[in-house]
């Protein structure tokens, strides 16, 4: 079986939003195994007792994706956005009913605070609060680090998303890291 299309899963997403059942009915094998792939991919690392898992994880993500009272996606990677949004979201609720101890304040790169691993728990919650306040002073900076390191997306595909150019994403990007980079050591 082939991957689905962009634009295949961009039709399914606007006949959705428009109400056709059927297309959601469509869609749900073709996003799920897309968003079950993204939520492998982050928890990975993690040791094999974890008590959360790709597919639960993908469950709470997906529910709560489909449960939007008037979806209006734009395309298939605001579609995915959003998803990572919920996935990070649900992750970091996870992290802080696991890890209520103040963290040490060390410096930690973007990718492994992403990781999700036992021991970056506390560094989730602090990227958490980061990407919460970078999101009311530049909220495509954070979209960009969103799509990129929680959406899995591209540089491409992220500068499609964001509608800018890709050298936009770079430097939105690096500036993102550096600050986000200082929000989680200050955390």
């Amino acid at each position: 079986m082939t991957a689905p299309s962009t634009h295949e899963v961009t039709l399914l997403l606007a006949e959705w939003a428009k109400g056709n059942e059927r297309a959601l009915d469509a869609l749900t094998p073709l996003v799920y195994k897309e968003l079950r792939q993204l939520a492998a991919s982050y928890l990975r690392k993690e040791r094999q007792s974890h008590t959360l898992q790709p597919t639960a994880l993908v469950h709470e993500a997906y529910l709560r994706l489909v449960n939007h009272k008037n979806p209006s996606w734009q395309n298939r990677s605001h579609f995915f956005g959003v998803a990572a949004r919920l996935m990070r979201q649900i992750l970091v609720d996870h992290a802080r009913g696991r890890q209520a101890v103040k963290r040490a304040a060390l410096k930690v790169p973007l990718e492994e605070a992403v990781s999700f691993q036992q021991e970056r728990r506390r560094d989730l919650v602090a990227l958490d609060a980061g990407l919460n306040a970078l999101e009311k002073i530049d909220p495509r900076k954070c979209k960009a680090v969103e799509l990129r390191y929680f959406a899995g997306l591209s540089m491409e595909e992220v500068a499609r998303a964001l509608d800018v150019s890709l050298v936009t994403v770079r430097r939105d990007l690096r500036m993102a890291e550096a600050w986000l980079q200082r929000e989680i050591q200050n955390a």
